[in-house]
């Protein structure tokens, strides 16, 4: 069985983070090659019967999907990662259990980080909509770009809004959930949830007693039941040093999390990679807007964190959207992933010969590092001024704001 891709999510709620604000943050850990593109789609309403194409199989279409903004493997559909217009944000973690996957093409996971985020204006709502509809299709089908072979996962979800978050947790089409509305909370590619469970599967309880896997008489642990040993509790070191922080969680505190890579938060390892990062600041007073940062580039050490608004018209950015390949991509050919095409967009290819000097050169290295740093801050120096501002946002600031951003980047490298 293979070993589920060790990525991490965290959320940090006040008194822990700052200013009354929710703070989100996942790294992406995904096969070294693979490209992450950053997309925005905008709120439509549709037709009624029609269908939505997902990455394996096509699903009933609602009236109306919100606006959303993901990270995600360029070669699928759905995402890693992302947030849509209600300060909604869900990630996705794969999760080996005791029930394996199933490879019959079904919803991919991050299909359901997709759905969840154009279909829930509240993080609840994002919750029932993914659990809905892994009961109507099922999760299932190959989490990479691999024709030579088949890699499947159950899966976990980080869903959070302004007020509240939840843990979801997956096996088949069972799964139970935990809500969190204070603290510091962490998931990564192992079970978490014990005793505590606000919401679960109605059949759930039954269906592991009649596999034989909980005897009915003790306190029903959903990680002991499903894991495979007793790994599950070990799960995450670096929530800690985000509680010490002492209610100075911040934006910046998450990315530096984030870029941690004596804790192993930050992978780079031979198998994977921190292929793209996330960090939101959902404030709870709902005047405020969301504000979301992403990388859009592997590695958040070498990477700078760009802001993004939701506003009516945002401006679309093509140098972090990888090229289309349309029905002659092979990742919609039968059988799957026989060619795999360059799918590296502008943003990427400059970040790969930028990556490239860091090794080579210290003194370049030292230079560009400070300049992508000081990038990087000017843009959270200007989303704190939006944050701590009485008077209301004008749109027309922050239309541009991430193509800005990424036109700046590509500047510097070039």
């Amino acid at each position: 069985m293979a070993a589920a891709p060790p990525s991490y999510c965290f959320v940090a709620f006040p008194p822990c983070s700052k200013d009354g604000r929710v703070v989100f943050g996942k790294n992406s850990a995904r096969p070294r090659d693979e490209v992450q593109e950053v997309v925005y789609f905008a709120a439509a309403a549709h037709e009624p019967g029609s269908k939505v194409e997902c990455t394996y199989i096509e699903i009933e279409q609602v009236p109306k999907t919100h606006a959303v903004v993901l990270s995600r493997p360029s070669w699928l559909w759905g995402a890693e990662m992302g947030a849509n217009e209600h300060g909604v944000c869900v990630a996705n973690e794969a999760i080996v259990t005791r029930e394996p996957a199933s490879e019959s093409e079904a919803l991919l996971g991050m299909d359901l980080v997709r759905l969840g985020l154009e279909r829930g204006a509240t993080a609840k709502e994002a919750l029932d909509v993914i659990v809905a509809l892994l009961e109507e299709y099922g999760q299932g089908g190959n989490y990479y770009e691999d024709g030579s072979s088949c890699h499947t996962f159950q899966s976990a979800y980080l869903i959070v809004d302004r007020n509240e978050a939840w843990i979801l947790e997956t096996s088949g089409k069972y799964w139970a959930a935990e809500k969190i509305t204070e603290g510091v909370k962490c998931i990564c590619n192992q079970l978490s949830l014990t005793t505590k469970i606000d919401a679960e599967h109605p059949e759930l309880r039954n269906y592991v007693r009649s596999q034989g896997w909980w005897n009915g008489d003790s306190d029903f642990n959903f990680s002991e039941v499903f894991s495979l040993s007793d790994d599950h509790l070990a799960c995450c070191s670096s929530r800690e040093s985000l509680e010490k922080q002492g209610g100075d969680v911040s934006a910046q505190a998450m990315i530096d999390v984030l870029r941690d890579k004596d804790s192993g938060v930050c992978v780079d390892s031979e198998s994977f990679l921190t292929t793209a990062s996330i960090v939101s600041v959902l404030p709870q007073d709902p005047s405020f807007p969301c504000v979301h940062y992403f990388t859009g580039t592997p590695d958040p050490s070498r990477s700078i964190f760009k802001p993004f608004i939701f506003v009516d018209d945002v401006k679309l950015v093509p140098k972090v959207q990888s090229p289309s390949f349309g029905n002659d991509d092979p990742a919609k050919k039968i059988p799957r992933f026989q060619e795999k095409p360059d799918r590296r967009h502008e943003l990427y290819k400059a970040h790969e010969w930028a990556r490239s000097l860091l090794e080579n050169d210290q003194d370049k290295s030292q230079k560009l590092m400070r300049i992508m740093l000081d990038l990087e801050k000017q843009g959270l120096e200007a989303m704190e001024d939006i944050l701590t501002r009485t008077e209301v946002l004008d749109p027309a600031e922050v239309v541009d704001l991430f193509y800005d951003c990424v036109d700046t980047e590509l500047k510097f490298f070039k």
